[in-house]
């Protein structure tokens, strides 16, 4: 299984001091913590992506280019690669180059993103996010797999005979979850083509969550891929760690009442129960984790937000050193106990796509969920006129 990060990248001010990082020096706080995941022995830094303030990661590609080089084994993810804002064919070329770069150390996941304004920032409606999600994905895929795609659709100019370069290291495209916390649209994208379903519940209960992952599952077995525990499935969670839970409390709790996401809102106490955000000590956390899976099963990937609401630098380096040395080796051993046989315990990987082959799923276009429904209502019609003759 793998554990690991994932970053925002907020610059808020912290509650305790009244003072706030620069851009430049929550930059280089984000590259900081993942040089730090690596180090005490975490799978995974994932960045998010934005393009409006108080956030900084707007290029996640130049940033995971920069911890590439300076790691040998981390695996870079995105927190969310919008999908709907993006040319895909942008997408295409940047996180190929990345994957070459990084030598196949990289796997993203696809999101519509929250912040309404950024769709016409770049020329989209936000009513026509869904589409859009589901149009673009599809095209990506086509430029992974193709070296001469001509398509047309709604959202872009059409393409002619174009190839994207740099095509795929080892013609194998990076490994992608769909990321949602409500959208059933993207739960069915990422079941159709047997990717993975990220569900980023940090705001949510796990009531919630199990239904989401379990319609993902569900409808990744009617689509063939496997049976729905062997779905690939990915959580998020929060974190803060202490030596005893009351000092957790106190030292985080103006953090949390200030946090421009959920600060003024419900009490930190009231947060903890309804949501993943556990603040106690280590073997606290690890219990709640291990929890997790009891409400959706096995799955693959647990990253952790641990560095926003103002946290300064050295703490979220100390939390991060906590999870790594003091959390994370139980859980691997917990989860991977628990774990049926047939179930996958790490999501699919550039050596494991490389060696599934050239005819493996993965490598395979397949046709987009909108290019199926017409295909099959042209089908209902045809057989509609031919019992009307």
């Amino acid at each position: 299984m793998q554990f690991g990060i994932f970053s925002v990248g907020d610059v808020t001010t912290d509650p305790t001091t009244g003072t706030a990082p620069s851009e430049a020096e929550r930059i280089d706080a984000m590259l900081q913590i993942a040089l730090k995941a690596e180090e005490v022995g975490l799978d995974v830094f994932a960045t998010g992506e934005h393009h409006n303030p108080p956030f900084v990661p707007s290029s996640p590609t130049t940033m995971l280019g920069w911890i590439a080089a300076r790691t040998e084994r981390l695996k870079l993810s995105t927190a969310t690669t919008l999908i709907t804002t993006n040319d895909p064919v942008k997408i295409a070329e940047d996180y190929a180059m990345l994957q070459h770069l990084s030598g196949g150390r990289v796997d993203l996941m696809m999101g519509r993103g929250n912040t309404g304004p950024v769709y016409p920032w770049f020329g989209k409606d936000i009513r026509d996010g869904i589409p859009l999600a589901i149009e673009n994905y599809h095209l990506l895929r086509l430029l992974w797999r193709e070296r001469d795609v001509s398509w047309q659709g709604r959202y872009r100019t059409p393409l002619q005979g174009y190839t994207s370069t740099p095509f795929p290291l080892d013609e194998v495209a990076p490994f992608v979850w769909h990321g949602s916390i409500r959208s059933t649209e993207i739960a069915e994208q990422a079941a159709f083509y047997g990717d993975g379903f990220f569900h980023n519940n940090i705001f949510w209960d796990l009531g919630h969550t199990a239904q989401m992952v379990d319609l993902y599952r569900r409808r990744f077995e009617h689509y063939g891929h496997g049976a729905a525990d062997q779905a690939v499935v990915g959580l998020g969670g929060q974190a803060f760690m202490a030596a005893t839970e009351a000092e957790a409390k106190r030292t985080f709790r103006p953090y949390f009442d200030n946090a421009p996401v959920y600060g003024h809102g419900p009490s930190l106490e009231d947060f903890t129960r309804q949501t993943p955000l556990t603040v106690g000590t280590p073997e606290m956390v690890v219990e709640r984790t291990l929890g997790f899976a009891d409400h959706v099963g096995d799955y693959q990937r647990q990253l952790f937000l641990m560095d926003h609401a103002g946290l300064p630098l050295p703490m979220v380096l100390e939390q991060v050193e906590m999870l790594g040395t003091e959390v994370v080796p139980t859980l691997r051993a917990e989860f991977e106990r628990r774990r049926p046989a047939h179930v996958p315990s790490d999501p699919p990987t550039h050596a494991s796509l490389v060696a599934a082959g050239p005819d493996s799923p993965h490598r395979q276009v397949i046709s987009s969920p909108v290019a199926r429904a017409e295909k099959e209502r042209a089908r209902e019609q045809a057989q509609a006129e031919a019992v009307a003759r």
